[in-house]
């Protein structure tokens, strides 16, 4: 049943953060650190009170959930809430996480007069798409909820799926994929995501990382399914044969998902760039932003690189499903040790590994059947957690009813990055003469950008302290 909706005496007033139950030493909004014993400054209300004040001035108060507000943090609601979002996301990231196999495809095939910074603008566009229009989508989910989001967001994934099985030019592929596929993906990936925050706190961590596993799954699932179906039923049929897959998981991820807690009084649907006022969010986007520029890289070029590096087509296209096989775990567990240790922290340890996989791993190894196959196992664990866990990251920096617009703001911004992430990319390999190893390094660097970004976020929330829990 749905918390009913506390009222308050003031048109300007914010009650305080959402109270919750946990181990003291756990550090959130403001709170006391149990290393220095330092109070910090509540930033995140008094930004809170900015934004609802201007947001909705003129139009009435916002409330918010005061302090008897708790979380189910499980049971069969939730739970059917995590599964219907993990179908959503089998099938959309699926589909993202199986890029490098419909590139590498068109790019000799469909589209072998065209070079690959030229191809990867199609791409590029589909998952800027995915992210960009989330800036209206988390608002439209915090007020009204995902239903009206998710049923047409899974038919046009669906159709456009079925446009691209017959697509032969590349305004073609363009249209069908990077437009329409894109806009019609934005509407599932945050309502799938933030619907989870509605019913856990404590184990949001948990919780969202499990649901983030289909899309480490799709990324197993979805290449190897394609590439045993273009030898046997060519292009056409195996696109169509994906197509109803998705059909299904998408079905149940519209039954399943739903939102728990009400919308805040007079909300505007509308986004509001002024959030990135707060010092800590802004850090925690500049810190994502470099994060998703780098990632797609490898999930575009690995097969690409291998062909390139004199592997055969067969485990060319294979070092795809095991990196995206290393992300499933590194979906879940992380999502567990989140919970445990905070999710900014896990976060960056996982940068730190993704780090050492491009510089201590694929660039000097990467030629070699081992050190390539221990690149993918590397880079997918690591970035499978910062997948899972960046959202929880959104989350603690926001109060949960404003979830969805935060975390589609963040996005947002960060669609800038992965639309020029595969174009740049692309430009580095032809500029190196077709060698790769400047895309490795550009890619390494992008990760330490991050980095440095997200300890900053976490500094200006809890401290610089690296054992500070947050």
């Amino acid at each position: 049943m749905e918390e009913p909706e506390k009222s308050e005496n003031s048109s300007h007033h914010v009650p305080p953060p959402i109270a919750e139950t946990r181990d003291p030493t756990y550090l959130e909004k403001g709170q006391v650190d149990p290393v220095g014993g330092n109070q910090k400054p509540d930033v995140f209300a008094a930004a809170e009170q900015e934004y609802s004040d201007n947001a909705n001035a003129g139009s009435g108060r916002v409330t918010l959930l005061g302090d008897d507000e708790t979380y189910p943090e499980g049971g069969l609601r939730a739970w059917l809430v995590v599964l219907g979002s993990w179908s959503g996301l089998l099938a959309s990231l699926g589909l993202m996480n199986s890029i490098a196999t419909l590139q590498t495809y068109v790019a000799t095939h469909q589209l072998a007069d065209y070079d690959e910074g030229t191809i990867g603008w199609i791409f590029s566009f589909y998952t800027a798409l995915c992210f960009v229009c989330g800036i209206y989508i988390g608002p439209l989910f915090d007020r009204y909820g995902p239903k009206w989001l998710i049923g047409p967001g899974g038919l046009g994934v669906v159709a456009s799926v079925m446009l691209l099985s017959v697509c032969t030019k590349y305004w073609h592929f363009m249209l069908c994929w990077g437009i329409f596929n894109g806009v019609a993906t934005s509407l599932l990936f945050t309502p799938c995501i933030t619907a989870i925050g509605h019913f856990f706190r404590e184990r949001r961590g948990f919780a969202s990382g499990l649901a983030s596993t289909g899309g480490g799954l799709g990324g197993v699932a979805f290449p190897l399914l394609l590439q045993t179906l273009f030898d046997r039923v060519g292009w056409g049929w195996a696109l169509r044969v994906q197509g109803f897959v998705c059909l299904s998981l998408l079905a149940a991820a519209s039954l399943l998902v739903r939102k728990r807690l009400p919308p805040a009084q007079n909300a505007s649907p509308h986004p509001d760039f002024r959030i990135l006022r707060e010092r800590p969010f802004l850090l925690l986007t500049v810190g994502v932003f470099f994060l998703e520029f780098g990632l797609f890289i490898p999930l575009a070029y690995v097969s690409s690189y291998a062909l390139a590096n004199g592997f055969d087509e067969s485990f060319s296209f294979r070092i795809l499903p095991i990196l995206n096989g290393a992300s499933v775990l590194g979906r879940a567990l992380p999502g567990w040790w989140a919970d445990k240790i905070g999710a900014f922290n896990t976060n960056m340890i996982s940068l730190c590994v993704t780090v050492f996989a491009c510089f201590v791993v694929w660039l000097p190894f990467g030629h070699t059947t081992p050190g390539l196959v221990m690149f993918a196992l590397l880079f997918g664990f690591s970035t499978g957690n910062n997948i899972s866990i960046t959202p929880v990251c959104v989350g603690k920096l926001c109060h949960t009813q404003h979830y969805g617009r935060y975390y589609a703001t963040c996005y947002t911004v960060v669609s800038v990055a992965v639309l020029l992430s595969l174009p740049v990319a692309g430009t580095i390999v032809k500029a190196a003469g077709g060698n790769y190893w400047g895309l490795i390094l550009f890619t390494g660097l992008t990760q330490i950008i991050a980095l440095v970004a997200m300890y900053a976020a976490k500094a200006a929330s809890v401290g610089w302290s690296p054992w500070t829990n947050f």
